[in-house]
């Protein structure tokens, strides 16, 4: 039997443009032999007519492959109206991305018959994507698709409320779409349901945004971290167990090592304050990286690299902040904001750096009100058929330049030099100059912004030689002035620094020529830098990927020369 896949004649809104188009691709069929195969990975397990196998922000049992009965999928939209999205029959799997991980399920499997099938937990699922190479791929593009088609739809994910323009409801926006978790926004200032939400709770102000929860929880101004602990997006820890491989910073270089870590049997925790990809993962379109000739946005490589870590094993934790490393103690402790400690025999500082702060008058109070260091949909929302400004005149800037150019009415782009020559992809500087809504201005900096309570209306800048700088009635101000290393967590660590706070590796740290394969070893043996918080690095997204790489050899060295009864089974370092 086939699968039942709601079409546009249905009476439903199920994600309608994905599965018209690919459809075969999310719901395929295993083969008899298939399932036969995957039986020793999972257990076999019944269900009678009316009752739910999965239900939607419950933890999931992992994936269900149906051999007989019938399900029908479900979603819940930000009104609490039931979607249908299939019927699954024999041959057919329950489940999406997030199962990889033992995430809560975000729709619901109901049976509509006596249902049969085979219960494969997170950890078995992972064991069927490496042991069943042609069966897994299938799952797993699968996975991933129906992720994307409730991302299309909210479906399964909070509903946040608030002010379209609010600071904090764009925060959480921006924190739920970079870490590609489904979610909804009202309007508290149109919509009518929004507005009956927020009569009925009466928060004050400071309680908005509101974010209701799939189970029902209401969140009042919440934290991106009280968020993803009430959906269930974090693990809990044990403070008996010792990782083999810490990695703080889950962008480019980060994700490669948690990849290669995993791949080669090292239990991996990696570790992020914010969203994967880090100022890589905001980048709207990735032209020069290698093997994506049509280009790829940020956000799209770290996901997929966020599910290839998950695919061998790395557990994730997003967001948490680390805030302190103790380098005294074997194995090193990791503390993080909330007091939770956890132990690691390396350490990969893979952190970044975080965004440069330019001094002019006014820029805290509008920063999240029309000030912001990246450009995100959510942004591009707020620029729609507006004049906006951007200051920076690296590939960040120029790539920010062209996404906003196609939303906004016009596009500012202000840098302190000549000209982008000497900062710029020539691919991007020949784009900007062929977009007729972009004013380049050279030898211009910003002095100083005005608003009100509401956010920024007015922008001040001033290029050199002139006495007094012009004001521009300009809403949204987008930054991208560099950044400084993401190392103040090191301070009581004995990880030396050059004089811009760059952690030194290799030889600069110290380390002598006698030994081999620790040119990404810090001054600390067992901890190691890697990308854009390195240096002397290459700060481009091929050169921390290979450094995410190379370090895992090194790790495996170190790893293998520690006392036996500190070692875990790891594979023979490969230098």
């Amino acid at each position: 039997m086939s699968t039942q896949i709601v079409t546009p004649s249905d009476e439903s809104d199920a994600p309608h443009s994905l599965i018209a188009t690919r459809g075969h691709q999310m719901f395929p069929q295993l083969k008899d032999h298939e399932i036969e195969r995957m039986r020793r990975f999972g257990q076999v397990q019944s269900w009678s007519e009316g009752q739910l196998l999965v239900e939607s922000g419950k933890v999931g049992p992992g994936m269900i492959i149906i051999t007989g009965g019938q399900v029908e999928m479900s979603y819940l939209d930000a009104h609490g109206k039931r979607h249908k999205i299939v019927d699954h029959t024999p041959g057919h799997f329950i489940g999406e991305v997030g199962q990889l991980s033992g995430q809560r399920a975000l729709v619901n499997a109901l049976a509509t018959s006596d249902v049969e099938g085979i219960v494969i937990s997170p950890e078995g699922l992972r064991a069927v994507m490496v042991a069943e190479a042609e069966a897994g791929e299938r799952i797993m593009r699968a996975l991933i698709l129906r992720r994307v088609g409730l991302i299309e739809t909210g479906g399964g994910g909070p509903v946040l409320v608030g002010r379209v323009n609010h600071p904090k409801l764009i925060s959480l926006q921006n924190f739920l779409h970079r870490n590609g978790h489904p979610h909804t926004t009202l309007d508290c200032s149109s919509a009518p349901e929004a507005i009956a939400l927020v009569v009925r709770v009466s928060p004050d102000v400071a309680e908005m945004p509101l974010v209701v929860c799939p189970d029902g929880t209401i969140l009042h101004d919440p934290t991106e971290a009280q968020l993803a602990n009430t959906l269930g997006l974090l693990p809990s820890f044990n403070e008996n167990d010792i990782y083999d491989v810490a990695v703080v910073g889950a962008g480019p270089g980060g994700l490669a090592a948690s990849v290669y870590a995993a791949s080669e049997g090292l239990s991996v925790l990696t570790l992020d304050c914010r969203a994967p990809g880090g100022q890589a993962g905001a980048s709207a379109r990735i032209e020069n990286y290698l093997g994506f000739p049509t280009g790829i946005s940020g956000m799209a490589l770290a996901g997929r690299a966020l599910v290839q870590a998950e695919k061998f094993g790395a557990q994730l934790a997003i967001p948490i902040q680390v805030s302190h490393l103790d380098c005294s103690t074997t194995p090193p402790v990791l503390t993080f904001s909330d007091g939770t400690r956890v132990r690691a025999r390396t350490v990969v500082i893979a952190c970044g750096a975080t965004y440069r702060r330019p001094r002019f008058r006014n820029l805290c109070t509008y920063e999240g009100k029309g000030i912001y260091y990246w450009a995100s949909p959510v942004e591009a929302r707020l620029c729609a058929r507006e004049e906006v400004a951007i200051v920076g005149g690296g590939n960040s800037a120029g790539q920010a330049v062209v996404f906003l150019a196609s939303h906004a009415r016009h596009v500012h782009l202000l840098i302190r030099g000549p000209s982008l020559a000497a900062s710029m992809s020539k691919y991007l500087i020949d784009r900007i100059a062929s977009l007729p809504n972009v004013t380049l201005h050279a030898h211009t900096e910003v002095t100083g912004v005005d608003g009100d309570e509401t956010g920024l209306k007015t922008v001040h800048w001033r290029k050199r030689g002139e006495e007094e700088p012009t004001e521009h009635a300009i809403r949204n101000l987008f930054l991208f002035t560099g950044a400084d290393p993401n190392t103040s967590w090191l301070k009581d660590c004995a990880v030396t620094t050059d004089e811009n706070g760059f952690v030194l590796t290799g030889e600069k740290a110290g380390i002598g020529l006698d030994r081999s394969c620790v040119s990404l070893e810090t001054s600390v043996p067992g901890v190691y830098a890697i990308g854009d918080v390195r240096s002397g690095s290459t700060k481009r997204v091929a050169a921390a990927v290979g450094e995410g790489a190379a370090v895992v050899a090194q790790i495996h060295q170190y790893i293998a020369a520690l006392p036996v009864e500190q070692q875990a089974a790891v594979a023979e370092p490969v230098c």
